[in-house]
């Protein structure tokens, strides 16, 4: 009787598969992402060693000795005191004692101290709540402590910001106007988020993690970029960290550049050299689960985009592992089983320097 193994669907769903079918849809997702960016399939070896991982019977895996990466986090606190559709626990507790909890009680190597809507611009009318906030956290603890949020650039159209929609500008042909639109809102991104950043820095803030880099498209990536250069100019010592919100750059401006290369279309193993250009320390590259196919073929696929990053990139590449990337299910509590497996595979096949 053929042997089949417990594995994960994107969407997390239990299926059950033998070797031959892991096999073969690792090949195929590593040959999909290998035709899409232009990179190099995954070896032979390669495949056969992330089949192993997958078909370790063991619940949970972990590296070899000797192997372990350091971890970052994103989104801070949430994860203890927001609501379990965003991957919280929902226990009621205060910023300082939850960044205390991860350094204290879950041993993270650094820790992130955000705002509970997560984005740049809704922390400017509270940016004083946020610097006192950060000075306290700071004085009661040892790891890094990053400022995160995601540029977000989205809320700067209407009806939540001052510029005309795009999307509602391309619908009616005009797509100047809509490329204007994205411009003004990108400008004041860079700015919000220099302004934010220089006063929490003046809080004793370690760095920022910019997250979900490139939602909205190519002028978000614009703007977070000349917001990296002007804070690296600003503050030679603080650390940057580069995330990004999937494999893809869309090109929602098309024709937005950043020294020199059009940002539209950008896959991670390119977009990790301008981020390095820009003045980022480390580098998040995002590829996104699909949901519809098996975790070997998303992993297969993840492994092949993030190990290019790895070699193109000048900086240490901390790949986004979480729902609904990186390998893992599309899920708000991705299951242990398949976030180990990716996590190994990610460490040991695709060489990347942190999770």
């Amino acid at each position: 009787m053929t042997t089949e193994y417990a594995l994960r669907m994107g969407d997390g769903k239990r299926v059950f598969l033998a070797k031959e079918q892991i096999m073969a849809d690792l090949r195929e997702g590593s040959a999909d992402a290998a035709d899409l960016a232009d990179v190099p399939a995954l070896s032979d070896d390669e495949l056969e060693k992330i089949a192993e991982i997958m078909m370790t019977p063991s619940r949970m895996v972990g590296v070899e000795p000797g192997k372990e990466v350091p971890v970052t986090h994103d989104i801070g606190t949430i994860r203890i005191d927001g609501d379990q559709g965003n991957s919280g626990v929902g226990i009621p507790s205060s910023r300082l004692i939850g960044s205390m909890m991860h350094e204290r009680a879950f041993g993270a190597d650094t820790m992130e101290l955000g705002h509970i809507d997560y984005s740049f611009k809704p922390v400017k009318p509270v940016i004083a709540q946020e610097m006192q906030t950060m000075e306290v956290c700071q004085q009661n603890m040892i790891v890094p402590l990053l400022y995160g949020a995601m540029p977000n650039m989205g809320l700067y159209y209407t009806p939540d910001g001052p510029f005309e929609n795009p999307g509602d500008l391309m619908k009616a042909f005009k797509i100047r106007e809509a490329q204007e639109s994205m411009e003004h809102a990108a400008g004041h991104l860079t700015r919000d988020t220099v302004w934010i950043m220089q006063r929490l820095m003046a809080s004793g803030a370690d760095g920022v993690n910019f997250d979900t880099v490139g939602a909205a498209g190519d002028g978000d990536m614009y703007a977070s970029l000349h917001a990296v250069e002007s804070l690296r100019k600003q503050y030679p010592e603080m650390y940057i960290e580069v995330g990004m919100a999937g494999e893809l750059l869309l090109g929602m401006h098309g024709e937005l550049e950043y020294d020199g290369t059009v940002l539209a279309g950008l896959w991670p193993h390119q977009q990790v050299t301008l981020a390095a250009k820009a003045g980022a320390n480390v580098f998040g590259p995002v590829v996104n689960t699909n949901t519809s196919k098996t975790s070997p073929w998303n992993l297969g696929r993840a492994v092949t985009f993030v190990k290019a990053a790895v070699k193109a990139s000048p900086i240490p590449c901390h790949v986004n592992m979480g729902m609904g990337v990186g390998g893992i299910p599309m899920f708000e509590t991705p299951t242990i089983d398949a976030v180990s497996r990716a996590s190994k595979a990610m460490v040991e096949v695709a060489g990347v320097d942190g999770i």
